[in-house]
């Protein structure tokens, strides 16, 4: 079985996924089989997409094939940047009630969210993330579902306050 013909290999370092054992021996006459690789449903009715399961990324840090579970708060917000590798920011709006006046004020926040490789995603998409474990410094987010059907938005995507 050589993983590295179906692997995207593009680190230094051998990348493989912790669940699978790569390092079975090859006996004559024997057929290739499929390449086994990990998958795994998040639950809370969230769908395992197709490339994660059918895919051939390595991402250890992925919520369907890596070693990260899902679990505290899910949410929704909007991408703003996705200019890092497998890590975007999204804003989230809110409004915050001032007593004296009796009126609201428009507030947001920036959070850092990794994107496995399963989803693609561009600015002004909608996603569903849900909160794991640290995965970095900043970091303590996953990307869970892509909603592509928020792409009216007009002019700057950073700027604009959107509730969900």
């Amino acid at each position: 079985m050589a993983v590295t013909e179906h692997t995207d290999q593009v680190e230094k370092a051998f990348q493989k996924q912790d669940a699978v054992f790569v390092g079975a021996k090859r006996v004559l006459g024997k057929k290739k089989g499929k390449v086994v690789r990990y998958s795994k449903n998040v639950g809370l009715g969230f769908k395992t997409p197709k490339s994660a399961t059918n895919g051939t990324y390595i991402d250890k840090k992925c919520p369907f094939t890596g070693n990260v579970s899902i679990r505290g708060r899910i949410l929704k917000g909007r991408v703003i940047s996705a200019k890092m590798k497998r890590t975007i920011i999204i804003r989230r709006d809110y409004l915050h009630y001032i007593k004296k006046y009796k009126r609201f004020e428009k507030r947001h926040k920036n959070i850092a969210v990794h994107l496995s490789p399963a989803f693609t995603v561009k600015e002004g998409d909608v996603v569903t993330i849900g909160q794991c474990r640290p995965l970095s410094k900043t970091v303590r987010f996953n990307v869970l579902e892509v909603d592509d059907s928020s792409n009216d938005i007009v002019g700057n995507v950073k700027k604009q306050f959107r509730m969900f």
